[in-house]
C-alpha cells in the first residue's frame, strides 16, 4: 500500500557545499510537503546501523565513513506518488547519468558523493523515517 511519504537525506557533500537551501527549494517547488526535518551528524556507529543492509557489500566501510564525515539533513516528505516522484526529482545515482534539472545533476559531484538519498520503497521510507524521527517530531 502506498503511503504517499518518502524519506530523504541531504548528504555530507551537499551540506558542505552549501546546497541545503537550494535542495529544499527544489523539493518544495516540486510539490512535496515537509513532514519532519532534522539537521544532525551521524556517528560511524549510527551510520553503520542505518546502512546495515549493505554490511556485506565491498563499499560499506567507505559509505559509513562518508556518511559520518559531516552533517546531514534528514527529512520525511509527503506528496501523492511520493516515492516515484522523488526518485525522478533526484535523478540517477550517478550524477553523470542524471537527467537535466534533477537534484543530483545539479548538486552531486560523483556516484559516491551524490548529494541526496531517496527511499526506494514505501517499506524502506517507513523504516528510514522511523530511524531518524519520533512521532512527536512529525507535523
Amino acid at each position: 500500500m502506498s503511503t504517499n511519504r518518502t524519506f530523504t537525506m541531504i548528504k555530507p557533500d551537499a551540506v558542505a557545499n552549501g546546497h541545503i537551501g537550494a535542495i529544499i527549494n527544489d523539493i518544495t517547488t516540486a510539490g512535496f510537503k515537509i513532514i519532519a526535518l532534522k539537521y544532525t551528524k551521524l556517528t560511524p556507529e549510527y551510520a553503520g546501523e542505518f546502512y546495515a543492509v549493505h554490511k556485506e557489500r565491498p563499499f560499506y566501510a567507505d559509505l559509513v565513513s562518508f556518511m559520518s564525515s559531516g552533517p546531514i539533513v534528514a527529512a520525511i516528505l509527503e506528496k501523492d506518488n511520493a516515492i516515484e516522484d522523488f526518485r525522478k526529482l533526484i535523478g540517477a545515482t550517478n550524477p553523470a547519468e542524471a537527467a537535466e534539472g534533477t537534484i543530483r545533476q545539479k548538486y552531486a559531484k560523483s556516484i559516491d558523493a551524490n548529494a541526496v538519498h531517496g527511499s526506494d520503497s514505501d517499506e524502506n521510507a517507513q523504516i528510514e523515517g522511523d530511524f531518524f524521527f519520533t512521532a512527536a517530531e512529525r507535523f
